[in-house]
């Protein structure tokens, strides 16, 4: 067991940060709108995670380089490689400030879903929330303290707590296991359910997370005979993840839910159902969701930029720091005015529906070189599942760009 604890780390960083207060939002609404005809998605989304991943962590063990760091040096027509570092620093950075805003925002729905608000007016336009506050302070602490072993510790307690708070709130709904094993294994989804199928795949699998797993294994790991733990402990991590997104919609998908468009209503939905208990589990997982996710956009963030630049120093550095910080404080800043940065997530919406196809591509071409992975290079096998995984995220990136315009 002592041995199992060492080894987990960096898979439960990247299952903590898909499982924010978007991905909430989105199962809750899954659930709602479309009880459980759309888990079949979410399985999709976990498989497809698990491969993506898997190839970075390889990536970032065999060639002790991050993502970022990687695309600077392979890609070598200058043009090409200035405009894969744009579109990286575009989508990561940028993207990663606009949604950090509703990281932090999720966890304090989660906070004033059992306790009161906490407001300071500002004039008369304005008021400080400062739960918000609170929140950028803890994920500024955590950051600053640059260990990664307190890190870990912190993201495992978060990420057990949150586990538990959805999958108890599941069960205490008592649902039709018969239905959800249908609703994984036939695929359903017609007109209406496109766009949640969308939102369902691009809340897991996430562009940032490659980024950032890559980044994390280096750190972690330094000889390439640790591939099998790292392939072993983020699976774990990643289905345990999913299963807590399954969880979400299971709960939202509860009869005799109305009137309910966030994960905050759910809570609340919840309540004359089941008790109080339930709207603690939910709170309470929440919270645990919004606290992981600011911590580790901003985190991405500073390693993609380190990569981009060729930094060599390492999470303690001034650069770094000043890369987190920015994000973290636009973030804290965005949330406790109350101010959401519509056209900056929009673009960042495109910018990452691009990005993730481009992303898949690029780690797909640089895994099959040997002259960078040598023997750890892709199988046949992981080439097939790479390939099918590429063409979705080509077809979703499409989608969900076109979605976005519409709206302009």
């Amino acid at each position: 067991m002592k041995n199992w604890f060492k080894n987990v780390g960096p898979g439960v960083l990247v299952s903590a940060a898909f499982i924010g207060p978007g991905t909430v939002t989105v199962c809750t609404l899954a659930g709602v709108n479309f009880q459980f005809a759309l888990l079949w998605a979410l399985l999709l989304s976990i498989i497809s995670c698990i491969v993506l991943q898997e190839m970075a962590a390889r990536l970032g063990i065999v060639s002790q380089a991050g993502l970022s760091e990687s695309i600077r040096k392979e890609i070598q027509h200058p043009i090409l490689r200035g405009l894969a570092i744009t579109l990286v620093l575009s989508a990561i950075v940028i993207g990663n400030a606009a949604y950090e805003a509703g990281n932090i925002t999720g966890a304090v729905l989660g906070i004033t879903a059992v306790l009161s608000p906490l407001e300071v007016q500002l004039g008369s336009s304005f008021s400080l929330n400062i739960w918000s506050v609170l929140i950028g302070a803890i994920a500024f602490s955590l950051l600053y303290i640059g260990n990664y072993k307190i890190l870990e510790r912190v993201f495992i307690g978060l990420v057990a707590l949150m586990s538990i708070s959805f999958i108890i709130t599941a069960f205490l709904t008592q649902p039709d296991f018969s239905a959800i094993l249908e609703g994984m294994f036939v695929p359903k989804m017609g007109t209406d359910g496109i766009l949640t199928v969308i939102a369902l795949v691009g809340t897991t699998v996430v562009p940032y997370n490659l980024f950032l797993h890559a980044s994390l294994v280096s750190e972690k790991w330094k000889d390439a005979s640790k591939i099998k733990t790292a392939r072993k402990e983020l699976t774990a991590a990643i289905i345990l993840g999913g299963i807590v997104s399954m969880a979400i919609v299971i709960c939202a998908a509860a009869p005799n839910l109305v009137n309910v468009s966030s994960a905050a209503d759910l809570a609340v939905g919840l309540n004359p159902l089941f008790g109080e208990y339930a709207t603690w589990f939910i709170a309470i997982g929440l919270l645990a969701a919004g606290i992981t996710s600011a911590i580790t956009a901003p985190l991405a963030s500073a390693y993609v930029v380190k990569g981009c630049f060729g930094w060599e120093s390492g999470i303690k550095s001034a650069k770094f720091r000043a890369v987190w910080i920015s994000i973290l404080s636009l973030g804290v800043l965005f949330s406790s005015l109350r101010f959401s940065p519509i056209e900056i997530i929009r673009f960042a919406q495109i910018a990452n529906g691009l990005l993730l196809p481009v992303i898949a591509m690029f780690l797909f071409w640089i895994v099959n070189k040997t002259s960078v992975m040598g023997k750890y290079k892709n199988s046949l096998l992981q080439n097939i599942l790479g390939t099918i995984i590429i063409v979705i995220s080509i077809f979703l990136g499409a989608k969900s760009i076109y979605s976005v315009l519409q709206n302009f």
